[in-house]
């Protein structure tokens, strides 16, 4: 691709969202469907790769088991740990547990770099495998780094475009916000969301690519192919506004039910509206005053423990599983890697048992579709509770306990109820085989609970500019819906 001047480098120069949807439009120069994506990842694979063996936990090269506690941690004492957790959760399905949680305090930076060419904004996006990645290669966002691999800890190569991330002085901040990650699996975990725009020329290195928002957004609809840092991060743009619902209703999407480009049923008119509507179910106070209700109430409360002293959990094949066998599993891995900072190094990690279920279910309200969030506490959040989807389990870990509300909504869904259906992964970095079907769902249900409420689109971009509000999965959902405003409906 050339690398002409951008046109647009200054805010009164057209608004930002006006901008992101030209770019959701416009099928690029060059092609990305998934086919040739699939092409163009095989051949850098050649240079780009790793090989994971299973390791035992207590034969991982540079790890040690911390005396007195038996948490797992590094010898650098940089990175992240494995350590034990105390829940107490009164009035819940379960009201006590231990388990195994990682720590990672520190805050790492997950960044994509934009850039405009005749006009259109484009987002570098790279090629980039993780030890826990089903498929090796996955599309990622241009800089996915923690602390201590960016400050080279493991003495390794530097990260690539990190400086744009870290001198923003002359730069454009589409979106820069702290967000949670897994709340189940991590303690107090939070990366820096960011978008960056420049207006200088830019070396585009091997395994990185220039795509536009509606390549990826068609990419997203392929079975792992953009990975769980990318889609939280394209969750933060600002994708919203009535200049965004005129751009992206040029053909008639902003009055009508729907148009013969194969939205004839409306759901992208309403999804259109639902990016800028006024008319929502509640106001931002009250979604505000309920989600600070919840936390203010919550009787969640955790206390760390040593790995030791976890009880429920017994270390077995060289690993740590619950005495269930459900839930997960901590696994020991040892990596050589090709087109990785480091050539070889050793981790534990995260293994789900069995496939997740990650769905919204939306309706429409007076032509504007509505998403139902549902607030969660989980052990790991900073504070307390978040906004997360309508159903979120591994369905398996349910065989003895209540099964999740709307779970059979969801999976007993007609074919043209489905709107998004797609296998994605977690972060391969932490996790092994992390895999969730992601689903939204069009359903006429109604729900009273107080752990739900009905949101637009609208609400929940003005939510994601700050932090702790939307959890991870969620995020991910919300660049999914995002992803069919460009097109029609996946069925």
């Amino acid at each position: 691709m050339g690398t002409s001047t951008p046109a647009l480098t200054a805010d009164d120069q057209g608004p930002t969202a006006v901008r992101l949807a030209t770019s959701a439009q416009s099928p690029g120069r060059e092609p990305a469907d998934p086919e040739t994506l699939r092409s163009w990842l095989a051949d850098f694979g050649q240079r780009a790769y790793t090989t994971v063996e299973r390791t035992a936990l207590d034969r991982l090269d540079g790890w040690e088991c911390e005396a007195g506690t038996g948490n797992l941690r590094h010898h650098s004492g940089k990175f992240f740990q494995i350590q034990g957790l105390e829940v107490h959760a009164p009035g819940g399905p379960v009201e006590q547990w231990h388990q195994p949680i990682i720590r990672q305090p520190e805050v790492g930076i997950l960044g994509i770099l934009v850039k405009e060419f005749d006009g259109i904004p484009y987002l570098l996006m790279q090629a980039k495998v993780e030890p826990g990645n089903r498929n090796g290669l996955q599309l990622a966002p241009t800089v996915q780094a923690t602390r201590s691999n960016y400050l080279r800890v493991h003495g390794g190569r530097p990260v690539p475009y990190l400086d744009y991330f870290r001198q923003l002085t002359g730069r454009r901040v589409i979106a820069d916000v702290r967000q949670s990650e897994q709340g189940s699996w991590f303690l107090g975990k939070r990366n820096r969301n960011m978008v960056v725009e420049v207006a200088d020329e830019v070396e585009v290195l091997d395994g990185f690519r220039w795509f536009t928002l509606g390549q990826v957004h068609r990419l997203l609809a392929a079975d792992d192919v953009i990975n769980m840092d990318a889609r939280t991060v394209l969750s933060c743009l600002p994708y919203t506004g009535g200049e965004l619902a005129g751009a992206l209703g040029a053909h008639g999407y902003q009055d009508g039910a729907g148009d013969a480009d194969g939205d004839a049923d409306g759901f992208r008119a309403s999804l259109v509206r639902s990016c800028a509507a006024d008319q929502a179910r509640h106001s931002t106070a009250e979604i505000l005053s309920w989600i600070t209700d919840t936390r203010a109430l919550s009787e969640l409360h955790t206390r760390s423990v040593p790995l030791d002293a976890v009880t429920g959990w017994r270390r077995t094949d060289g690993g740590i599983s619950h005495e269930s066998g459900n839930f997960f599993r901590v696994m020991g891995v040892t990596v050589t890697a090709g087109g990785r900072e480091v050539a070889q190094w050793s981790q534990p990690m995260i293994e789900p048992c069995g496939t997740g279920v990650i769905a919204f279910v939306v309706r429409r309200f007076a032509g504007v579709l509505h998403v139902l969030v549902r607030i969660r506490a989980e052990p790991g959040f900073v504070d307390v509770a978040e906004l997360g989807p309508t159903v979120q389990c591994t369905p398996q870990s349910y065989a003895r306990l209540p099964r999740p509300r709307l779970l059979d909504v969801v999976l007993e869904a007609a074919p043209e109820q489905i709107r998004f259906d797609t296998m994605l992964s977690e972060e391969g970095g932490r996790f092994y085989h992390a895999l969730n079907r992601y689903l939204i769902v069009e359903a006429e249900v109604e729900e009273d609970s107080p752990e739900f409420r009905w949101l637009t689109l609208s609400q929940l971009s003005a939510l994601l500019r700050h932090s702790n509000y939307l959890n991870v999965q969620a995020r991910s959902l919300v660049a999914c819906l995002h992803s069919l405003s460009g097109q029609h409906p996946q069925h």
